[in-house]
């Protein structure tokens, strides 16, 4: 394997991932960023992102020689060793979603426009972020060089496992009308042995879409069949086990909770609605999909009502609740579109009082105090004090440390003995031998199955 120069802008969950890992093929990256005290700090081997494994790469490859990082996507260029160019430019930028869905592309265009006339003759510019179909082309309008070319190849990387998904890949998408640039794309992955995609640009845009939303599909559909469970009587967890046997459907992403979220899901899901819309198609199952998992988190509301009041339009005012688990997702300290935080605001919005706790914030950053509230709901130093004096302890992100919590301690701390389980993480039994009454999602035999 021949090793690139590879330039990446943004140092993200995704840019910082993928200059890292590209590092430890053997390639030498440069990493930009706008923000230089983020920089600095990446200098000095400091990743404030919570993601297993990456701060020791990033460690490791910065200390021999082959990651660094610079202020700046124009600083990059020349950033090289004896100032050669930059062979293969990912643009690792944030796409957030924008008025009416659409994705915004504002810091892409930034990028091409800092940098596109510098480029090298040859170079190839590569989308990495999560884009709108089309958005290859535009790149190549912005540009202005045919004696440059762009390529699409999305990013598959779970928040929680970025490292472990960019190195042991289900696959790799590349897609170019230029069959040279898409290649030596693809070059770069080619010690990871992975199935390769090479395919147009158009269609590996649309692919990171139809991927998500494939998933937040089988998300929705899976609540919804929790709660049909609840009101016939059945358990969702051996509905699941036994449909996740069928190869066809297998077991992944078949565990119900409190809704989906986090950075790519929601705004995925929205901005495939607006290519829908744009091309003038209803695309009925995925706006049901959003629907549904908007609706996922006022049940959640209500089932905390009714097993706290007995009613699932009783009062909440002045209820002291638990919430454990603030994150979107366990193994992560991201909170961008958080089901707990989006739960916690309709909470507070009835008039419940809430403290919280999430393991992802015992400790502050670079030697900073940890927060002692996000989004308006105080934090406890631990689960314990977070339940003390609480009518209801809610259970919202799947840490694996909530299941071997000594429950027998949160029942003597809370004033009501009352656990609502929306991950289905913690054994029923064990809670009912503390002295507490198990509430999850469409289990046979919970306490809120009927009014």
């Amino acid at each position: 394997m021949f090793a690139r120069r590879v330039m990446v802008v943004g140092t993200g969950y995704v840019g910082l991932t993928t200059g890292a890992c590209l590092a430890s093929l053997g390639h030498e990256v440069v990493c930009a960023d706008i923000d230089a005290a983020k920089v600095e700090r990446l200098r000095r081997g400091v990743v404030d992102i919570v993601e297993p494994d990456l701060a020791e790469l990033v460690s490791e490859q910065t200390s021999a020689g082959r990651l660094s990082f610079v202020v700046g996507a124009g600083a990059a260029l020349g950033s090289f060793e004896d100032g050669r160019p930059a062979e293969v430019l990912f643009l690792c930028v944030p796409t957030p979603m924008g008025a009416g869905g659409v994705a915004d592309l504002r810091a892409v265009e930034s990028v091409i426009e800092e940098v596109g006339a510098e480029l090298a003759a040859g170079t190839v510019v590569v989308n990495k972020s999560t884009v709108p179909v089309g958005t290859a082309a535009r790149t190549a309008e912005l540009l202005e060089r045919t004696d440059v070319a762009v390529v699409s190849n999305p990013e598959f990387l779970r928040e929680g496992s970025a490292v472990k998904d960019f190195l042991g890949p289900d696959r790799i998408v590349v897609g170019s009308d230029n069959q040279d640039a898409a290649e030596r794309v693809a070059a770069l992955y080619a010690r990871l042995g992975a199935p390769t995609v090479l395919t147009d640009a158009a269609s590996a845009e649309l692919m990171k879409y139809a991927a998500n939303c494939f998933l937040a599909m089988k998300l929705s559909y899976v609540n919804a069949m929790a709660e049909l469970c609840e009101r016939v009587g059945a358990d969702i967890s051996d509905v699941t086990e036994g449909i996740g046997y069928d190869r066809r459907i297998g077991q992944a992403f078949l565990s119900p909770g409190p809704g989906w979220g986090g950075s790519c899901l929601p705004k995925d899901t929205h901005a495939l609605l607006q290519v829908a819309d744009s091309a003038d198609f209803e695309f009925r199952l995925l706006r049901a999909t959003i629907d549904t998992n908007t609706r996922q988190r006022q049940r959640i509301v209500d089932k905390v009502r009714l097993a706290v009041t007995g009613k699932r339009t009783g009062s909440l005012s002045r209820v002291r609740l638990a919430l454990l688990g603030l994150t979107f997702k366990a193994g992560t300290d991201d909170l961008r579109d958080s089901p707990a935080l989006a739960i916690a605001a309709l909470l507070r919005q009835a008039g419940a009082e809430l403290v919280g706790f999430d393991p992802a914030f015992v400790e502050g950053k670079d030697g900073a105090a940890p927060p002692t509230e996000i989004d308006g709901v105080p934090l406890a130093a631990d689960a314990v004090s977070a339940a003390q004096g609480a009518e209801a302890v809610l259970v919202l992100t799947e840490w694996p440390m909530f299941r071997t919590l000594d429950w027998s301690v949160i029942a003597s701390a809370v004033k009501r003995p009352i656990v609502i389980d929306t991950r289905n993480i913690v054994d029923p039994a064990t809670l009912r031998r503390a002295g507490l009454t198990a509430v999850g999602l469409g289990r046979r035999g919970d306490g809120d199955i009927a009014e």
